[in-house]
């Protein structure tokens, strides 16, 4: 029959295998000639037909979802029965860098984008390459709204290299589908009216918005929204104004730029967040409203370059009060010294309370300020510390912590140095010092550098220092 070597090899391919074991022993028995004509005759008599294409179209098009899209194409040739099914598979992921030219790319997409379709599409991701000469891309209008039209779930769409581009996504702003979106490097509508019912994942990768209340809008109008990943490209200067009732999950990256006509800054107004990850090195503000509980937050923050005035502390202030109910905080060596080095010398830290476990990544010669910010962390049980300098001058190091925080003294159980100790002067003073005073330490990890004579000598010490707590267990890795 047509292309009936094809459709053996499709059937071989996922048929049981204990069925085509069976024949094994046979086969082996005669020559290769004869072994392949019983091999042919036996299928042909236990199938006398293909039974792959004698599913459902349903089912087979479930198949092809699994399979990429080449491969998927590539089975139109099996048969007429097989010529049009890819058509209908629920996913389709292109790459305008896979066709020889534009028209190639927009003809293939039109092809299976055709709005007259009354199958679903699960999942649509466009990647889009062309130069600025190419930048009409109405037909990418139409593909969304194709799919929209089709039911779509997950739509992931990434323009490159065209800085005018743009979607008016009208029917996108108002899908009753949509569940996971992703924007990459898009120029935006501002739409009057937003709403995405069953959007729970949403990613904004260096887009572009017309004003402050497009992206406002666009967040605001999802009421199950679960996790946003958000990538401001690194000339937008506006404030970003984030409010969500049902948001968990929030992580912002804003990178540092030189030139900017105004201050930029960040608003979040999520009462439900339980993890953010912030690393902002552009934005003069940063602002957490309305947080009854947070699980985890990772801070990377400069509050904007320059000296640290009064402006600049106020904006740490009203940070800091921001996030005093958290429960897991990992701090960068930057924002570190901002806090500890900086905003603590002319006001004092708020009281972490809920505060179980700290993760601080500093230099080695700020890490005198330790003991201040383990003061405002009455509660903190695990401690994990990572540290950066050279080696000259981790020997020659002066490190003194001058007093012991309450925390040390009633509820720290677990310490870990997250880097490779040589023994020097520095380290081996920060590690003194909490043997010698944490009363209720559990566990001490330390890793050393692999080498057995710095090792030996490491070792030694460590069995000098007394044990502030009788259960202490120090731990070498």
């Amino acid at each position: 029959s047509e292309g009936n070597h094809y459709s053996v090899f499709l059937f071989d391919s996922i048929f049981p295998f204990r069925l085509v074991a069976s024949y094994a022993s046979d086969i082996y028995m005669v020559g290769q000639k004869e072994a392949k004509h019983a091999c042919f005759k036996g299928l042909r008599l236990r199938f006398k037909e293909d039974i792959i294409s004698q599913l459902p179209d349903p089912l087979i098009c479930h198949i092809l979802y699994h399979l990429p899209l080449q491969e998927a194409v590539k089975t139109s040739v099996l048969s007429a029965r097989w010529r049009s099914l890819w058509l209908w598979v629920p996913r389709l992921e292109l790459n305008s860098q896979d066709f020889t030219d534009l028209n190639a790319f927009v003809s293939f997409g039109n092809m299976f984008l055709t709005s007259d379709r009354d199958s679903c599409i699960h999942k649509l991701k466009l990647t889009i390459t062309i130069g600025e000469i190419d930048n009409d891309a109405s037909y990418v209008s139409s593909w969304i709204d194709a799919a929209i039209k089709r039911k779509v779930q997950h739509l992931d769409l990434h323009w490159c290299g065209v800085s005018n581009f743009f979607t008016k996504p009208l029917k996108l702003y108002n899908s009753e589908t949509l569940v996971d979106l992703k924007l990459s490097e898009v120029l935006l509508d501002d739409a009057k009216f937003v709403y995405l019912p069953c959007l729970k994942t949403l990613h904004l990768k260096d887009n572009w918005y017309p004003n402050e209340a497009t992206f406002e809008k666009l967040v605001s109008s999802c009421p199950v929204l679960e996790e946003l990943n958000l990538i401001i490209h690194e000339e937008d200067t506006k404030t970003f104004r984030l409010q969500s009732r049902s948001l968990k999950k929030l992580n912002l990256v804003r990178a540092y730029f030189h030139f900017r006509s105004s201050d930029p800054g960040v608003v979040i107004d999520a009462p439900l967040l339980c993890c953010l990850s912030i690393y902002d090195y552009a934005s003069e503000s940063f602002i957490v409203n309305n947080l009854e509980s947070i699980a985890k937050i990772d801070i990377s923050l400069l509050f904007g370059s320059g000296v640290f005035d009064e402006r600049k502390r106020s904006n740490v202030h009203s940070f800091l009060l921001g996030i005093t109910r958290v429960t897991d905080m990992t701090l960068c060596a930057n924002t570190f010294e901002i806090i500890c080095g900086q905003y603590s010398e002319l006001d004092l830290l708020p009281r972490f309370g809920y505060m179980s476990h700290l993760h601080v990544t500093s230099r080695i010669s700020d890490l005198k300020w330790l003991p201040t910010f383990l003061d405002s962390c009455p509660n903190v049980k695990s401690l994990v510390l990572s540290w950066f300098c050279d080696y000259e001058k981790m020997i020659s190091e002066e490190m003194s912590f001058p007093f012991v925080p309450q925390c040390m003294l009633s509820s720290l159980e677990y310490v870990d140095f997250k880097v490779r100790i040589l023994g020097l002067t520095a380290e081996m003073k920060l590690t003194r010092y909490f043997i010698e005073n944490s009363a209720f330490l559990k566990r001490l990890t330390l890793r050393l550098v692999g080498n057995s004579a710095r090792d030996n000598y490491t070792l030694k010490e460590l069995l000098r220092i007394p044990r502030g707590s009788t259960n202490c267990e120090v731990v070498i890795l």
